[in-house]
């Protein structure tokens, strides 16, 4: 018999080992999906300019709703309307990253799975 192998498969891992490896993974898969559907069912809410703007996002990453305060809008300046809007989605959806980077993080022990496309 080569050196390293033996009756029981290579390197003399067990079966046993590789079915439990194979239930952990399973079991990680579940959890992921599961957590994925948590975050999916979450929203985010960012507000700017003192809160004048507040944006609201879901964790599928969409926008849901952005309140203006009357008092933010301004005939003569638009541009700043627009600007709190954009600061206003952008930090909504910056919370979202965040939560589902950590819930994840927190499955994976720290692992790095970003190549894999989760």
């Amino acid at each position: 018999m080569a050196k390293g192998f033996n009756s029981r498969g290579m390197g003399g891992m067990g079966g046993g080992n590789m079915n439990n490896m194979i239930r952990q993974a399973q079991k990680m898969q579940q959890d992921m999906l599961k957590a994925q559907e948590e975050l999916e069912s979450k929203n985010y809410e960012a507000a700017a300019g003192g809160g004048v703007v507040t944006a609201t996002v879901s964790g599928k990453k969409e926008l849901v709703s952005v309140a203006i305060d009357p008092e933010a809008v301004d005939p003569d300046d638009v541009e700043m309307l627009q600007d709190l809007i954009v600061a206003a989605v952008n930090e909504a959806l910056r919370k979202a990253n965040e939560d589902a980077a950590s819930q994840m993080s927190k499955l994976t022990g720290g692992l790095n799975l970003g190549g894999l496309g989760l």
